[in-house]
């Protein structure tokens, strides 16, 4: 039994050979780097993908606007963002993809997240990353060539501060003596993923983390891979992925590629997900900006066409 089994953010969205389906924000199709992210309408969004039975939503960490990067995700400070959707959303996973460690102090970012989990009712899926974004290093005067340490110290201080009251702890950012953190999540823990490397080895990623996310690849080389990580777990661990997807008025019409994914109908795309759910792949987390379509036709489309094949898992089976 997992530790996370009655984490209602995980249990939705996780289980063993089977795929569920998330979405990024924004929920929307934009040129260049800045969407129009207008708030009502992004909320309206969310709940019609609650209603349609999606899994999860994710946000995204970018601290600053770099010009020469092409994507600021959605805009908004993903903790203050993500306080915001667990208020207007009731069941859905709320993810974060992924949140930049290195430019984060610790305690911050555990008392946010866990925060964030109990204020959504248990329903935080942390995914952690070291950035790749150069300026923003500089921005905060932090020594990029420490990011994967920096990267393990942030996992393991926010592990031990859910678990334990008042720890010891004596890291590079922290010198915690007395005090506690508050508030605790309510499993003591909370489902932390690694995403792509983070500086860290197959090995790390599978003997720490709770999951994995990782980007999009040729079918093969993505099963090889899941292999690989699997080989080396003992117990289930989610493998999620992101995919762009530019979903076509014609169901049948075939694949093009684009940046991290492809053109396609629906049922290409149920075809796609099949396949990657038979390779090991658990969730699929959907990104609409190189659409050609508004956001509303296209979530609703999949929610009536594609999200019955790969839906969200009930939680009052392990409740």
């Amino acid at each position: 039994m997992s530790k996370f089994e009655t984490h209602k953010g995980y249990s939705r969205t996780f289980q063993e050979n089977k795929l569920s389906l998330g979405l990024f924000f924004p929920l929307e199709a934009y040129k260049g780097s800045i969407p129009v992210m207008d708030l009502k309408h992004q909320i309206d969004l969310a709940r019609i993908a609650e209603q349609a039975n999606f899994a999860s939503l994710f946000v995204r960490d970018v601290p600053l606007n770099d010009p020469s990067f092409g994507d600021v995700g959605q805009i908004y400070d993903p903790w203050v963002f993500l306080g915001y959707l667990a208020a207007q959303t009731k069941e859905i996973a709320l993810g974060t993809g992924s949140i930049v460690t290195t430019l984060r102090h610790p305690l911050d970012l555990a008392k946010a997240a866990a925060s964030v989990d109990q204020i959504s009712n248990q329903r935080l899926l942390l995914g952690v990353a070291t950035g790749d974004r150069p300026i923003e290093f500089s921005a905060y005067k932090v020594n990029r060539e420490e990011r994967n340490e920096l990267f393990q110290e942030s996992f393991f201080v926010m592990k031990e501060v859910w678990k334990q009251s008042s720890p010891l702890i004596n890291s590079q950012r922290v010198g915690l003596e007395k005090g506690d953190l508050l508030p605790k999540p309510v499993l003591s823990d909370i489902p932390v993923f690694v995403t792509g490397r983070s500086g860290q080895s197959l090995e790390w990623i599978a003997e720490n983390s709770d999951g994995w996310i990782s980007y999009p690849r040729n079918i093969d080389v993505q099963a090889k891979l899941i292999n690989d990580w699997r080989s080396l777990t003992y117990e289930f661990q989610p493998f999620s992925q992101s995919l762009y997807i530019d979903l076509a008025k014609d169901p049948d019409e075939g694949p093009t590629p684009i940046h991290l994914g492809f053109r396609s109908g629906y049922k290409f795309l149920i075809e796609y997900l099949n396949r990657l759910q038979e390779i090991g792949v658990n969730h699929v987390i959907l990104n609409l900006k190189y659409g050609q379509r508004p956001a509303t036709d296209v979530i609703n489309e999949l929610g009536e066409k594609v999200v019955p094949q790969f839906p969200a898992f009930k939680q009052h089976l392990i409740e």
